[in-house]
């Protein structure tokens, strides 16, 4: 599922729930707006080790520490997505069907 569908569905969800109360909203909120924040570093992280790669197979010459500094970012950016979307799967076994 695309993020924009996920959001989509899970707008229309909300939005058919009656029973949810304002706690339960802000904690979706919080977790969908980490969820974000971690796709856009992630995508930002996996740019810059595109052009690395891209200078690298050009004949190009990168620098140890810089290759490590990026590979750490993309890392911490998938465990913080990991993260959020395990929070995400974790509330939904907790609803009631």
């Amino acid at each position: 599922m695309s993020i924009a569908g996920f959001l989509a569905h899970s707008a229309l969800a909300a939005a058919r729930d009656q029973t949810r109360t304002a706690a339960t909203i802000a904690a979706d909120h919080d977790v969908l707006t980490e969820l974000f924040a971690t796709g856009r570093k992630l995508g930002w992280a996996g740019s810059n080790l595109n052009q690395m790669a891209k200078t690298l197979n050009s004949g190009g010459d990168i620098d140890s520490a810089r290759i490590e500094a990026v590979l750490t970012d993309v890392h911490r950016a998938a465990t913080a997505t990991r993260v959020a979307v395990d929070r995400i799967n974790n509330r939904q076994k907790d609803e009631p069907a």
